[in-house]
């Protein structure tokens, strides 16, 4: 196809938010958003690009003292009725337009247009984030390419409403397994029944009181909850194993040895296998760069209630912060919209604080 994003629409944010939009991208199906911009960056000279999959980088090789990192996803979430984009009034509506495009549309705006940033600039246009770990594209550039995720400070590009969120939460996932023993429905009790063991389980995760911890002036809030329960056998059995699947946010002051001993106490006498975690990230704001950023955003930061890619740099000793147009709550939405003048905003305050003096 011919490529949409043009010198005119990459020279305004909003409309290249818009085109990039327009380009459908579904995880696991990025590769024409992902040749569209890596067409782009390939004719800028002032850029050394790569591409590795789906996910095109690229990188001002100026000299500077510092280097920071612009990281954006290609991918979203499944379409939803809401595809292509729609415009009413200030509102621009389409899968993407929040999480995360609009924060995409930033980076790729500022790789095209600002030649000559106070740091070297390294910027991420990556698959796979909306799914599982093995697909996504920064953590296949980290196995394959880690030269390419060295820098002093990171800013990802997520839905934050024009607000520094920083840091993130950790996450964990855990099954919590009753047992019982079987028997016929009839005769009942000659047997246990794991399902309605599984009310302990449950009544303890009604009274959890999550944990609120305050790191660097920023509020994290921890939670717990239930989001899957299976069990039984069959219609007239009373069954003998039921599994509940909790998921517990850890706010970042918490590794993951730290959170699954938590859990552990939580659910003491209960079996507990942990599937899957992933560490949070402290909020990173003494870096200087990250300060100058805050200074150019002239706002308070907070702490970031969701696990995002910051972790990535932050464990690998990279303060990282999350900024971009989009308001969270509306990630993943049918109604999923942006506001224009938060584009436009956003846009000025990276340019301002990217731009030479």
């Amino acid at each position: 196809m011919e490529n949409p994003l043009t010198p005119e629409v990459l020279a305004d944010p909003v409309a290249l938010t818009r085109a990039l939009v327009d380009i459908e991208s579904v995880s696991l199906n990025e590769k024409a958003i992902a040749d569209c911009v890596e067409q782009v960056l390939r004719a800028v000279p002032h850029l050394t690009t790569h591409r590795y999959g789906n996910t095109v980088m690229a990188r001002t090789e100026l000299g500077r003292a510092q280097r920071v990192v612009l990281a954006g996803h290609l991918d979203t979430v499944p379409l939803n009725g809401n595809f292509p984009s729609s415009m009413r009034g200030d509102l621009m509506y389409g899968c993407g337009t929040s999480d995360m495009k609009s924060g995409v549309a930033y980076a790729l705006h500022l790789a095209v247009t600002l030649p000559d940033p106070r740091y070297d600039v390294t910027y991420f246009f990556y698959e796979g984030e909306e799914i599982e770990q093995k697909y996504n594209g920064l953590y296949l550039v980290a196995e394959a390419y880690p030269e390419w995720l060295q820098a002093d400070f990171a800013v990802l590009l997520e839905p934050t409403y024009g607000i520094v969120e920083a840091g993130c939460q950790g996450t964990m996932r855990a099954v919590v397994t009753t047992l019982g023993e079987r028997a016929h429905a009839a005769r009942s009790w000659h047997g246990v029944n794991a399902i309605h063991g599984a009310g302990e389980v449950l009544r303890r995760l009604a009274t959890y009181e999550a944990r609120r911890v305050t790191i660097d002036g920023c509020a994290y809030r921890e939670g717990m909850n239930a989001v899957r329960i299976s069990g039984g056998v069959a219609g007239n059995v009373v069954p003998d194993r039921c599994e509940i699947e909790v998921n517990y946010r850890f706010a970042p002051d918490r590794d993951p040895v730290a959170a699954e001993a938590h859990l552990r106490e939580v659910f003491d006498g209960f079996a507990l296998t942990v599937t899957d975690v992933a560490a949070g990230a402290r909020p990173g704001l003494d870096a200087p760069a990250a300060q100058e950023f805050l200074a150019a955003v002239g706002a308070a930061p907070i702490g970031k209630l969701g696990w995002t890619d910051v972790a990535r740099f932050a464990a690998m000793g990279i303060p990282a912060l999350n900024f971009g147009p989009g308001d969270p709550n509306l990630a993943h939405h049918k109604d999923e919209h942006v506001e224009i003048s938060k584009i436009r905003d956003g846009a000025a305050t990276l340019h301002r604080w990217l731009a030479l003096a």
